[in-house]
């Protein structure tokens, strides 16, 4: 086993802990995780695996491994992305539904307010 191989196992091993104590903090919800997680996962498969990316790359008609590896994920974060802006979408949709649920309720409030000292 190479050197490289043996760093990159080690850095999988490090962020798949890093991950799990976000989760356990609270800090990373699991449905992102699994994301974080199965990217890890791939990247360890073809750590132990080297053959494994030059077979793979042959398969889908790439001559340079390393750019299977780039377009892979530039393909998943754009996946990636496109997902987060739905949700931050949702959240801002939210977000406003709240905000005026709050001063409808503030504005009548301030109605109950008036009517009760006058």
């Amino acid at each position: 086993m190479e050197r490289i191989q043996i760093i990159t196992i080690i850095a999988n091993l490090f962020f798949l802990g890093y991950i799990g104590k976000l989760i356990i903090k609270g800090k990373l919800r699991e449905e992102y995780a699994i994301v974080w997680l199965v990217i890890t996962l791939f990247m360890a498969i073809f750590s132990f695996w080297r053959q494994g990316l030059e077979i793979v790359s042959r398969k889908f008609g790439v001559y340079d491994p390393p750019n299977l590896v780039f377009t892979g994920f530039i393909f998943l974060i754009l996946i990636y992305l496109l997902h987060l802006s739905v949700a931050n979408s949702k959240l801002q949709k939210s977000i406003t539904s709240l905000t005026q649920e709050m001063a409808l309720l503030k504005q009548q409030k301030e109605k109950e307010a008036q009517t009760d000292n006058a």
